[in-house]
């Protein structure tokens, strides 16, 4: 999670008739690789660029996600058509066996990004799973996503993290928040994880 300037982020994203959650001029951008072992969409790799932004429905806080590529057809077909993700195929290696966590986002040999992730202190365990809102926003419509998340073995730490920008739209786009060779507020890693989305619902 990096803290960006909120302007720059309220920008950024305001095709999605979204705001940031913004405090003290900051918005909190976000960026998350994920392995999926197993579940409706099968296995494949995923790379996250969301944001954090006010809920237009009940004011509270969701997750804004803003790209979204991934290196399985399925899953990408099924993610659009289905809630609206902003989808794309890519090249997405993980080393996730050291110490360090690393991941990459490459297209046709091209790399956009590389991120590594130092693994922090453990955290307890919930024994609820906290539920999120997500949303998503493709073809002109801006849809939302309840989404609950149950994690196991979980680490946090300040900062903790590396990210290399490389030649992407998106990259050009991180880069204009200060995200190059910019200081993370925190990282966290997570053993293992399931997951469940409901329905979307179209919020315009």
């Amino acid at each position: 999670m990096f803290a960006v300037p909120a302007p720059a982020a309220r920008d950024l994203i305001a095709y999605a008739g979204l705001a940031p959650a913004a405090r003290f001029g900051r918005a909190v951008c976000s960026l998350a690789a994920v392995r999926y072992a197993d579940g409706d969409l099968g296995a494949y790799h995923e790379f996250a660029v969301a944001f954090l932004v006010r809920d237009p429905v009940d004011g509270g806080i969701g997750a804004f996600i803003h790209w979204l590529p991934v290196n399985q057809s399925f899953t990408l077909e099924a993610g659009r058509s289905i809630w609206g993700f902003p989808k794309e195929m890519a090249d997405i290696p993980l080393d996730l066996a050291g110490r360090v966590k690393r991941c990459a986002v490459r297209f046709g040999g091209r790399t956009a990004l590389e991120l590594a992730v130092r693994p922090g202190a453990p955290l307890p365990t919930r024994s609820a799973a906290p539920s999120i809102v997500a949303f998503s926003h493709l073809d002109g419509v801006t849809r939302r996503i309840p989404w609950t998340v149950s994690p196991t073995g979980v680490r946090m730490r300040p900062g903790g993290a590396t990210l290399r920008l490389g030649d992407h739209r998106v990259a050009d786009e991180l880069r204009a928040l200060g995200l190059d060779g910019a200081r993370a507020l925190s990282t966290s890693t997570v053993t293992r994880m399931t997951m469940s989305f409901a329905g979307a619902e179209e919020v315009r």
